[in-house]
C-alpha cells in the first residue's frame, strides 16, 4: 500500500477552486524530426503504450475512511488514455498570443480526482513569429501531490529519447500500488493517529534547536531573509481561478559566462535577472516598492532526504531579489552574498523538516482552514509572507525528443497561491534557459509585460560585466 506522504497530501488539502495545485509544462515540438508523419492518433497511442505500466501515470488517489489519515495511491483498473491525452487546434492566426491564451485557460481547469492526476493537450497549428513551418505544442498538467520539479522531469522522461527513434530515457517501471481493503485502511489510520504524539516529540526537539540557531544567525546578520517581511504589490492578494501565462528564452551560455566572470552561480544570475525584470515591470506601473521583493525559492532535498517514499522531496529558502537596487551588477553581488548566507542557514535545517511537519496536516482541518482563509480574504489583511515563487529546474544539456519530435522549448509552470499570485520557473534545455511565468489574471493580466524584461535584463547585466574589462 502506497500512502501519500504528508507533504504530498498537503497539496491536495491546499487546493480550492481558485488555488489549483497542479504544475504545468508547455512543450513546443518540431514534428519534422519524427520518423513518420505527425498524427495525433499515433501520438496518443504511443503515449498510451509508454505509460500503461508506469505507476506515476496510472495510479489514482483513494481516501481513508473518516479522513483519519492521508490518502493512498491505488492502480486505476479502468485507465483509459483517451481521458488523459486530448487534441486542440489554435484559433487563427495561431501565434504566440493565441497559444498563451489557450494554455492559460487550460491551466485554469482543475484535474479530475477520480482518475490519475495528469493530462496532456496536443495543440496543433502553432506558428511562431518569423517561422513558416507549423509546430505542435503539448500542454501537460500534473498534480503537485504526485510530482515535484525533479520527479516531474523524471516522469516525462518516460516519453522522451535522445534520438527520434530511440528508446525512452527511463525504462518502464513494474511495481504498482496495491489496492487495500477498507478495514486495512481504517486500521492503519488508527495506528498512525495513535503514534502521532510520539512522532511530534521527535520533531519538536530539532525544531527548537533550529529556532535557537536561527536567532543567533539573525543577530550575526547571516540568516536568510525572513518571511512576512515582503512589501505588498498588486499580485499579493486573494487569487481567482483565472490564469495568465507568458514564456521567454535566455542564452544559457551567456548566463554561464556572467557566472564565471563574477564568481557567482547560475542561480544567482537567474535571480538577479528576475529581480531586474520585476523592478522594471513594477516601475512601469508606478508600483515599485522602496524595499526589495521577497521570493520563495524551492530547493530539492532528494539527495539528502532520509525518506524513501513520497513524490515531493523539497524544502524552500527565502531570498530578497534586490528590486530596490538599480545597478544590475550591484544586485548580482548582493544576491550572491545573501544567497550564500541563505544556503548555509538552509543547510542547518534537516532535509526532511518540511516533510516531518507536513505529516501533521489533518485532512479535514487543513482543508477547512484553507477555504476559510480564502473566503475571508485574509491574504490582504496580514503582512505579506512572500511576493512570489521562483524555481530553477535543471534540464537536459542535449536535445530531447518527445515521441520523436524535437523539443524546441520546455517551459514549466508552478502553482500560484493566495497572497502570492505569481510563479516564475526557469528550466535549462539544450543550451537555452526557458522562462515560464504564470499568474492570477486579475492580479497580472499581461504576464508577458513582465517576461519580456528577462532578455533585456540579461543584456543589461552582460553589458555591466563587459564594462569591468
Amino acid at each position: 500500500m502506497d500512502r501519500l506522504s504528508g507533504l504530498d497530501a498537503s497539496f491536495l488539502y491546499l487546493e480550492t477552486p481558485a488555488q489549483l495545485m497542479h504544475v504545468c509544462a508547455v512543450m513546443v515540438l518540431d514534428p519534422e524530426t519524427m520518423t513518420s508523419p505527425y498524427s495525433f492518433d499515433a501520438i496518443q497511442a504511443r503515449i498510451g503504450e509508454s505509460v500503461h505500466d508506469v505507476p506515476g501515470f496510472t495510479r489514482k488517489i483513494r481516501g481513508v475512511p473518516l479522513g483519519l489519515d492521508h490518502p493512498v495511491w491505488v492502480r486505476d483498473r479502468n485507465f483509459d488514455i483517451e481521458r488523459h491525452v486530448h487534441r486542440l487546434a489554435l484559433p487563427t492566426p495561431g501565434g504566440y498570443a493565441e497559444l498563451m491564451d489557450l494554455c492559460a485557460h487550460l491551466a485554469s481547469l482543475p484535474l479530475d480526482r477520480s482518475r490519475p492526476l495528469w493530462e496532456m493537450w496536443v495543440i496543433e497549428g502553432y506558428r511562431p513569429e518569423g517561422e513558416d513551418a507549423e509546430k505542435v505544442v503539448v500542454f501537460a498538467k500534473m498534480h503537485h501531490a504526485t510530482v515535484d520539479g525533479v520527479s516531474g522531469a523524471n516522469l516525462i522522461s518516460h516519453l522522451c529519447s535522445i534520438e527520434p527513434g530511440a528508446a525512452p530515457l527511463v525504462p518502464t517501471e513494474q511495481r504498482h500500488p496495491r489496492d487495500p481493503g477498507r478495514g486495512e485502511l481504517l486500521g492503519r489510520a488508527v495506528i498512525g493517529t495513535a503514534a502521532r504524539p510520539v512522532t511530534l516529540v521527535k520533531v519538536l526537539k530539532p525544531s527548537a534547536q533550529l529556532i535557537t540557531k536561527s536567532i543567533g544567525r539573525a543577530r550575526q546578520g547571516t540568516a536568510m531573509a525572513a518571511p512576512f517581511s515582503a512589501p505588498r504589490t498588486s499580485f499579493n492578494g486573494t487569487i481567482t481561478s483565472h490564469r495568465s501565462i507568458a514564456m521567454a528564452d535566455l542564452d544559457l551560455d551567456e548566463i554561464r559566462r556572467i557566472k564565471k566572470a563574477t564568481g557567482t552561480t547560475v542561480n544567482d544570475v537567474v535571480l538577479a535577472v528576475a529581480g531586474g525584470a520585476l523592478r522594471a515591470y513594477l516601475a512601469e506601473r508606478d508600483e515599485l516598492p522602496t524595499s526589495s521583493l521577497l521570493a520563495t525559492v524551492p530547493v530539492s532535498v532528494r539527495d539528502s532526504s532520509r525518506r524513501s517514499s513520497g513524490a515531493n522531496k523539497v524544502s524552500a529558502l527565502f531570498t530578497k531579489l534586490g528590486t530596490d537596487i538599480g545597478d544590475p551588477l550591484d544586485r548580482l553581488r548582493m544576491l550572491a552574498e545573501r544567497n550564500q548566507h541563505a544556503k548555509e542557514h538552509h543547510n542547518a535545517i534537516s532535509a526532511d523538516a518540511l516533510q516531518d511537519w507536513a505529516e501533521f496536516a489533518a485532512p479535514r482541518t487543513f482543508g477547512l482552514a484553507v477555504r476559510t482563509y480564502a473566503n475571508l480574504r485574509l491574504a490582504e489583511r496580514h503582512p505579506v509572507v512572500h511576493n512570489l515563487v521562483i524555481s530553477n529546474v535543471p534540464g537536459p544539456p542535449i536535445p530531447l525528443y518527445f515521441m520523436g519530435a524535437r523539443i524546441e522549448a520546455l517551459c514549466p509552470l508552478g502553482p500560484v497561491f493566495h497572497g502570492a499570485g505569481l510563479n516564475v520557473t526557469v528550466m535549462s534545455n539544450a543550451g537555452r534557459m526557458h522562462v515560464g511565468a504564470i499568474a492570477c489574471r486579475e492580479s497580472m493580466p499581461d504576464t508577458d509585460a513582465l517576461v519580456r524584461h528577462f532578455p533585456a535584463e540579461l543584456e543589461r547585466l552582460t553589458a555591466a560585466v563587459d564594462a569591468l574589462g
